[in-house]
């Protein structure tokens, strides 16, 4: 199939859609795991297809992905322990330390109440580790800006957790952590 000048590569990933599979399925041997290579290319594709070349083949093009795809997960399958009845995962699993005052989940509830500015302004710089200019820059916005929507929204979760100032957070997970840093409240 040749690619027509005038119809941008992106309209014509559906045309190559059975091709992949078949591809896939020579590859996997099992219908699921085509249908999830095939997925994955079609990702890869379409988040790079500014390194795509208009006039060249997109077929060759997408099995290239489609292969490489391929490849790449077996040798990391390869390097992977097979752990089926979780012997050797039990031998590296720790119990947190924290006391459940706090759960994981209540603290996911009261982040989803948070406005969407707030949300990924803790989440640049709180759990990514961001600074607030690198923040700034990401989403187009002045530094205070993103200062501001950080210490609301630390505020507001304290609120919603009903946390005193001062008042302890026990909780073993980084990323939450990390959120609530540079706040008045203390972590262990």
């Amino acid at each position: 199939m040749t690619n027509s000048p005038s119809v941008h590569p992106r309209d014509q990933l559906v045309d190559h859609l059975p091709a992949l599979r078949a591809f896939a399925l020579s590859l996997t041997r099992e219908g699921a795991s085509a249908d999830d290579l095939v997925q994955d290319t079609i990702v890869k594709a379409w988040t790079n297809m500014d390194k795509f070349q208009a006039g060249t083949n997109l077929r060759a093009w997408l099995f290239t992905i489609l292969r490489n795809t391929f490849y790449s997960s077996r040798r990391k399958t390869k390097r992977e322990v097979s752990d089926s009845d979780g012997i050797h995962a039990a031998r590296q699993a720790t119990r947190p330390d924290h006391d459940g005052r706090l759960a994981l989940r209540d603290f996911r509830v009261a982040f989803d109440k948070l406005p969407d500015e707030q949300r990924e302004a803790l989440i640049l710089v709180g759990a990514s580790g961001f600074s607030y200019e690198e923040a700034a820059d990401m989403t187009k916005v002045a530094v205070g800006t993103v200062k501001s929507r950080a210490n609301r929204g630390r505020r507001k979760l304290a609120e919603l957790l009903h946390l005193e100032q001062g008042e302890e957070l026990s909780m073993t997970d980084q990323a939450t952590l990390a959120v609530m840093a540079q706040n008045n409240y203390s972590s262990r």
